[in-house]
């Protein structure tokens, strides 16, 4: 089973004080330069087809430098709260599985056949197969 992608994105242009520049480079592996035009272009992806994990920990590396980011799921394009908490059920445009499973999803529980055979997914303990 194919886990969805995640991008971050620069919600809104940003002051850009050396901090927020530093965390743009540093996330993007973009140089000084072309840091900076994303930063002046927002709202912009940063960064596209990476892990959930990877995306969380991207912006909030950009948010604590004053940047204001999101993270959006590339299956749902649904976009993540600010305060990293998963947005509320809701239809999942996923190849490979039921809503449930998406990591943007709050949804605790799942009645699936693969939930109900063989427990939760990795990643996904708050399932509980019900």
């Amino acid at each position: 089973m194919e886990d969805p992608q995640f991008a971050v994105l620069l919600t809104d242009a940003s002051a850009g004080g050396p901090a927020a520049l530093r965390a743009v480079v540093a996330v993007t592996n973009l140089s000084l330069w072309h840091s900076r035009q994303l930063l002046d272009r927002a709202p912009v992806t940063a960064r596209e087809d990476i892990p959930f994990a990877d995306a969380e920990a991207a912006a909030r590396r950009l948010r604590q430098a004053g940047v204001p980011a999101a993270v959006r799921c590339d299956w749902c394009r649904r976009t993540l709260p600010d305060d990293e908490t998963p947005v509320g059920p809701g239809p999942c445009a996923s190849r490979y599985w039921p809503t449930a499973h998406c990591q943007a999803n709050s949804l605790t529980s799942c009645g699936c056949e693969f939930c109900t055979a063989y427990g939760p997914l990795p990643g996904h303990t708050t399932h509980s197969g019900t």
